[in-house]
């Protein structure tokens, strides 16, 4: 329960009286829970309460807002894509989790689309070259596709839905290193020489992965695709975001976290990152606070290798933060002896499937997506009259 405190700390974080404080919980702005050693009290989630009092504390004013909304704030865009509510991820109206259960990723990146869209083979990827890595054909074969690709614009949205599936495919042939047939999680599999039971792990994490809401990547994909640029052009734009460390790349940070428990033990490789107030990479997530249910959902379905789950045993007794996406994607790296960049080419192929959905979506919007800056810089100067100007 360390995210949950009184009735009285909310009270005194908010500056209001408990009538007010029920008010938010009724309306849904604050989370309540029994407390566990007397159910007549309740509890109230901290982070609700801390939102809600750094929203009063900065008003309303339309500059503010439109800030926080940049930074794990308010939504910015309409979509009927994609939501997060209750701790759970639904990909329109349907639980994410339960669609891994069964589903394919075309058949998610279908849904995605709104139904639109059976798979098309797509053209052949580039050669590979000595020395390629998977991360490169995949920039290299987007590249190709965005330089010659015609502008997404004025385009039926089954025209682009069809030209979604068949650069899916050429993405996931890219990782794989050839060309495939089959399903998308088969293709990597056999790549990764797997058996029926790994590529059953791939593809639960292809459906997991698939979308995400307006992230990093996914916005900068709803940008490009805003001005009208090809699909393979707004994926490109979603892969280079993607690539960053603070996401599609967290899972090298998990790797060095892990290595460094490995090296000092698990315990101490924590407490030293706590005491010098370094993060915990792999563990806790902004929108779940009581754990990513991509996760749980992922890690349920193998068994983490030993060094792993006491890594993730100690990170959760010292920060009370359960694991992310980040680490299930490492745990099963290494649960299946996946190549080292092999959870990165997971993320950016079942991703791709979300970015098509928002790329089309955006798309129909006919909307240029332009924010404006809040200018903070020095002051320019008063612009000089005529006669300035000539030196009289």
């Amino acid at each position: 329960m360390a995210d949950w405190i009184e009735a009285e700390q909310a009270m005194a974080r908010l500056g209001v009286r408990a009538q007010t404080l029920y008010a938010y919980v009724s309306r849904g702005r604050v989370a309540a829970a029994a407390h566990p050693d007397d159910p007549r009290r309740s509890l109230y989630r901290a982070s609700d309460i801390a939102a809600l009092a750094a929203r009063k504390a900065r008003g309303r004013r339309a500059a503010d807002v439109a800030a926080e909304a940049i930074a794990w704030g308010e939504p910015v865009l309409p979509s009927a894509i994609t939501t997060i509510v209750g701790g759970r991820l639904f990909y329109r109206g349907q639980d994410a989790v339960d669609l891994a259960r069964m589903h394919s990723l075309e058949q998610t990146a279908r849904l995605l689309r709104g139904g639109h869209g059976a798979p098309l083979k797509s053209p052949e990827p580039r050669k590979p070259k000595k020395g390629d890595t998977p991360r490169a054909r995949l920039f290299s074969t987007l590249a190709a596709r965005a330089g010659l690709d015609p502008p997404a614009r004025g385009r039926a949205p089954l025209a682009l839905a069809l030209e979604a599936a068949g650069l899916l495919e050429a993405a996931a042939d890219a990782v794989a290193g050839a060309l495939g047939e089959g399903s998308i999680h088969h293709r990597l599999a056999q790549a990764w020489r797997l058996d029926a039971t790994g590529a059953d792990l791939v593809r639960r994490a292809l459906v997991l992965l698939a979308d995400h809401e307006l992230n990093a990547s996914t916005f900068a994909v709803r940008v490009a695709a805003s001005t009208g640029a090809s699909l393979a052009a707004a994926s490109l734009a979603g892969l280079a975001a993607l690539s960053g460390p603070l996401h599609g790349g967290m899972a090298a940070r998990v790797e060095m976290f892990a290595e460094e428990a490995r090296r000092r033990g698990p315990g101490r490789a924590v407490a030293e990152r706590l005491a010098q107030g370094a993060p915990t990479p792999g563990f806790g997530h902004p929108l779940y606070p009581d754990g990513d249910p991509r996760a749980t959902a992922l890690l349920e379905a193998f068994a983490v290798p030993p060094d792993l789950a006491d890594l993730r045993r100690e990170t959760e007794a010292a920060t009370g933060q359960p694991p992310n996406i980040d680490f299930a994607l490492v745990a099963l790296a290494r649960a299946c002896a996946l190549p080292d960049d092999a959870p990165f080419g997971l993320f950016a192929v079942g991703r791709m499937s979300g970015w098509h959905a928002h790329a089309i979506e955006q798309l129909q919007t006919g909307q240029l997506i332009r924010p404006r800056a809040r200018y903070v810089g020095e002051v320019p100067p008063k612009r000089r009259n005529e006669g300035e100007a000539l030196g009289a």
